[in-house]
């Protein structure tokens, strides 16, 4: 292949170089990149390398159209057996997410190809010096019976300097897919950075900085049987990656991955959002250390987010979250910023990667919100975290120790998010380390306690042994009579458990979670389908409450109850100490949170009304298969033949709401169970047991009346059933109701999501905006209309508004976005007329030229693609025998439009018209392409203008025109 005219110098240039040369040169097939979120992958958390896609392939288990393939995969490497987050900012060349070229043959090309194809590539292509390239060979293992690579050997002698060819060993010549599979001999290729004629191959594979493998080639040629022999491969196949960063840095002669135009564009948008001074490359400064942190992460984060993964507690959510919180608490810390920061950093990274990888640009805006709202979820406890940090950290050194204890680790982690990895970069800011292994424990034995389930009573592990412990102390079983009226009662602690043992007493601790059991209690433990109250329980001892002991203490008590759950005949009310000191045998007030109890109440009534307007609407086999009613909306699972329709979504929201504006009264009574069953209309839940006497509750009548009259015909009409939890005394109490959602869940089960209250009245009233907004659009016009139009439709993905709501202001938006489609052909047209006058008065000036070139290239003003496309029509029209290269660049909105046209006398001299408009985009930041007659192209890069013009005209003159 004969060296090109300009060797690829930015990074974009040097990714299209290694493709195009695979695939032009060697036939290979473009294999467009896997998500980084492996879903059909259990074995792995991210993709890591390009090879994972074709897994399959290599195990014979799948095949692919093509025997040859390239391309560029995203992968990260955070978490599990490939990790590089615990180095990222601390070097210049570790990254969570990175490029790896790669270029694989599937039974077709081996060993010689490869090998004098890469070699090809980086010296050729690429321009790197032969003498300071090296390769390694697998020298062979007697042991494990395989013979040196030889081959291998030979063919990098016939290709580079005497001395620069050298055997490597298993470790690092020799690849394995895993205990068993496919595997085989490779051969790595090093690059010397400092090079000036010295032999660097003693430093190759010793950890130098300067002296750096940049390709593995595989050559896969055995199988790993079970019994731990090799059999040769029937096919034998290739499988090599080169990291994109690192190769764009040896191209670029930059010692530092970072200091390539790579991540440049991100350091400047981190600059320009945060108010840092810019990053200078200093490998010990902590404001260049966290410009690194959040650029890699950043991208990492986008990437993987926009492929599927989203932050969370476990497996690759927490990784994520983890690499979200060491980014922003590098913001916060070290740069200054406050406040969601991270969003904003998105469109930086989808400038440098969308047009490699295009689904980054449409799922941009659902990124930066995901990332956002994590960035607010951790934002409420860094301060709080850096304090309690700061706190451990000066204890220890006042106590003349290095360690931050484990306990305050797992402090950090489990009231204010902070990972341990976390933690260990800022110990070792502080020139501190951490407990690690005590850290490890203690998390071990919450995973123990938690791993029964996921309720709060679960994660106490309240085991039989404890509840016969308590009857041994002759501990009553809580009474919860008052649990439905919900009202402040006084209340003894008799019990506290710390989820191994019992405690008679306990101090404030707010990181410290305990189950207490109390007397009586007026909360609601978990049930049903029903979330359980929160509340407080306070000792006030200046008032009396307590026994004589804890009186003479003084002061208050307070506990925190975030959760209460059953165990046995006893109520677990989970929680932590607060303030001050408490003891069993004290009394003191125990009471709920009030309004999160009354917006449960008007959610669980507006349930029951729901499950009726559903089977009046949608039939009797509407079956309740599940529903989760909290403080801030309710769900309700049935099974059903189809969808609801909208109408039918109306008709079920209006039957809610009239029994709401009727004030129905909703009545709530034990009976027994046989009586119940007898009653017309009742309903239950499929396969659920129900006690004896059994609740009924039952909405427009009471139960005394369905008691004295079970066989009326009207109580069909009624909702009416078998239920424990809250409800309110009158429907008219849940204010208002909205059915938000209406969505399949699994085959033959539909999910609805509901709001009542406050909630629905504001979906309402949202809903009516909106729908002003729209009809106030009739006297919108010109750019206002489209920037109006786009607003809108950003509220309507956006606002919580009712599914009714949403599809009739979808329909009433129908004419809007038509007039706007209308107004902007109409400006388009305008468009395209203006650029054609400026095109026929460019042809004019170069026909009268005195000295007209061979090619007219030239700026047009105000034109977007299509009218340059028409620009270029009427040019060639005028000069059909002149190549014609227009373009228009568009500051506002950051993008340069090029197309060109060349005809058959200029494309015989090579002046093709897709390879004309490509050089031209890639020097304004952009791509393109297209037939060698007519071709269009786009810059992301608009101050770039002059130098596109030059490269286009610098590419004409290269063609001998």
């Amino acid at each position: 292949m004969s060296s090109p005219t300009a060797r690829p110098a930015t990074a974009a240039q040097i990714r299209q170089a290694f493709i195009d040369f695979f695939a032009r040169h060697a036939a290979h097939s473009f294999a467009p990149s896997s998500p980084v979120v492996p879903h059909d992958d259990p074995t792995l958390l991210f993709t890591n390398a390009g090879m994972n896609q074709f897994k399959d392939v290599f195990l014979g288990r799948g095949k692919r159209d093509y025997t040859r393939a390239v391309n560029t995969q995203k992968c990260i490497r955070a978490g599990g057996k490939h990790n590089d987050l615990e180095d990222v900012g601390k070097d210049t060349y570790h990254h969570t997410f990175f490029e790896m070229l790669g270029n694989w043959s599937f039974g077709d090309y081996f060993k010689q190809e490869s090998i004098r194809w890469g070699f090809e590539l980086l010296t050729e292509v690429y321009g790197l010096d032969r003498n300071r390239l090296y390769a390694t060979w697998f020298e062979g293992n007697a042991q494990a019976g395989l013979e040196p690579d030889l081959e291998a050997k030979a063919l990098w002698e016939s290709l580079l300097p005497q001395g620069h060819v050298i055997p490597g060993n298993m470790k690092d010549n020799f690849w394995e897919m895993g205990e068993t599979g496919p595997c085989g001999p490779c051969s790595e290729i090093h690059f010397d950075r400092i090079g000036g004629g010295r032999n660097a191959a003693h430093l190759v594979n010793s950890g130098d900085p300067d002296v750096l493998e940049i390709w593995n080639h595989v050559f896969i040629q055995f199988n790993r049987e079970p019994d731990r022999s090799l059999k040769s491969l029937p096919a034998k196949h290739v499988d090599t990656g080169m990291g994109l960063e690192r190769l764009v840095s040896v191209i670029q002669d930059k010692r530092s991955n970072y200091d390539t135009d790579l991540w440049a564009p991100i350091f400047e948008a981190i600059r320009l959002r945060v108010g840092a001074r810019a990053y200078t490359g200093i490998l010990d400064d902590h404001i260049d250390i966290a410009y690194r942190v959040i650029a890699d992460h950043i991208r990492c984060l986008t990437v993987a987010l926009t492929d599927g993964a989203t932050p969370s507690n476990e497996g690759r959510g927490y990784v994520l979250r983890r690499i979200l919180r060491r980014a922003v608490r590098h913001g916060h810390q070290t740069l200054g910023v406050r406040g969601p920061f991270l969003k904003d950093l998105v469109p930086a990274v989808v400038a440098t990667l969308g047009g490699a990888f295009p689904e980054l640009v449409p799922a941009a805006k659902r990124v930066a919100q995901l990332i956002e709202d994590e960035e607010i979820q951790f934002g409420k406890t860094l301060e709080r975290g850096l304090a309690l940090f700061a706190d451990a950290a000066a204890r220890v050194k006042k106590a003349g120790r290095t360690q931050i204890s484990a306990e305050d680790a797992f402090r950090l982690h489990d009231t204010s998010g902070f990972p341990i990895d976390l933690t260990q970069v800022m110990a070792d800011e502080a020139l501190l380390s951490v407990d690690v292994v005590g850290y490890e424990a203690l998390m071990e034995a919450a995973r123990d306690r938690s791993r029964g389930g996921g309720s709060a009573a679960e994660g106490m592990h309240f085991p039989p042994d404890a509840i016969a412990k308590l009857e041994d102390l002759q501990v009553k079983p809580t009474d919860d009579h008052g649990k439905f009226a919900g009202k402040p009662i006084n209340a003894t602690l008799m019990a506290i458990w710390n989820g191994k043992s019992f405690d008679d007493h306990v101090e404030a601790d707010s990181s410290r979670t305990l189950a207490f059991v109390f007397g009586a209690t007026p909360m609601y433990a978990e049930m049903g389908g029903q979330v359980a109250d929160h509340g407080s329980f306070r000792v006030d001892r200046a008032s009396g409450h307590g026994g004589e002991i804890e009186r003479s203490s003084g002061g208050t008590a307070t506990v925190e109850i975030n959760d209460v759950q059953r165990a046995g005949a006893y109520v677990l009310h989970i929680g932590r100490v607060t303030h001050g000191r408490i003891a069993c045998g004290e009394t003191g007030q125990l009471m709920l949170a009030r309004d999160r109890r009354d917006s449960i109440r008007a959610n669980h009534s507006a349930t029951h009304a729901m499950n009726h307007a559903l089977r009046a609407v949608a039939g009797d086999e509407v079956e309740q298969k599940g529903s989760l009613v909290d403080g801030e909306k309710l769900r309700f699972d049935y099974a059903a033949k189809s969808a609801l329709t909208v109408a039918q979504i109306e008709e079920v929201q209006r039957r809610v709401n009239a029994s709401i504006h009727a004030n129905h009264v909703v009545d709530a009574r034990e009976i027994p169970l046989a009586v119940a069953r007898g009653i017309n209309g009742v309903r239950a839940v499929f396969g659920e047991r129900y006690p004896d006497p059994v609740r009924v509750v039952a909405i427009g009548a009471t139960v005394a009346e369905l008691v004295a009259n079970p066989t009326n015909s009207r109580w069909s009409e009624l909702s009416i059933e078998f239920c424990g939890g809250t409800h309110l005394a009158a429907m008219g109490d849940a204010k208002q109701f909205v059915l938000v959602s209406e969505g399949g869940l699994a085959a033959g089960v539909r999910r609805v999501f509901a709001l009542t209250g406050p909630r629905a009245l504001a979906a309402n009233f949202a809903a009516e905006t909106l729908a002003a907004r729209v009809h106030a659009t009739e006297k919108i016009n010109g750019e206002a209309l489209f920037t109006e139009l786009s607003d809108i439709t950003k509220l309507l993905e956006s606002l919580e508004l009712g599914a009714v709501a949403r599809v009739e202001l979808d329909k009433a938006l129908e004419p809007v976005r038509e007039r706007a489609k209308n107004a902007r052909k109409q400006a388009e047209g305008a468009t395209r007329d203006i650029a054609v006058a400026q095109a026929r008065t460019l042809v004019e000036v170069h026909a009268q030229s005195s000295t007209p070139t061979n090619a007219l290239i030239a700026m047009i003003n105000g034109a977007d693609a299509a009218a340059l496309l028409a620009a270029i029509d009427a040019a060639r029209a005028k000069l059909g025998n002149t190549p014609v290269l227009f373009l228009s660049p568009d500051f506002e909105a950051g993008k340069v439009a090029i197309a060109a046209t060349s005809p058959q006398s200029a494309i015989d001299k090579g002046l093709k018209a897709g390879d004309w408009v490509k050089a031209t985009a890639q020097a304004c930041g952009g791509a393109g392409g297209g037939k060698p007659d007519t071709a269009q192209a786009g810059g992301k890069d608009p101050s770039k203008t002059r130098e596109a013009l030059d490269a286009a005209k610098a590419f004409v003159t290269a063609k001998g025109l």
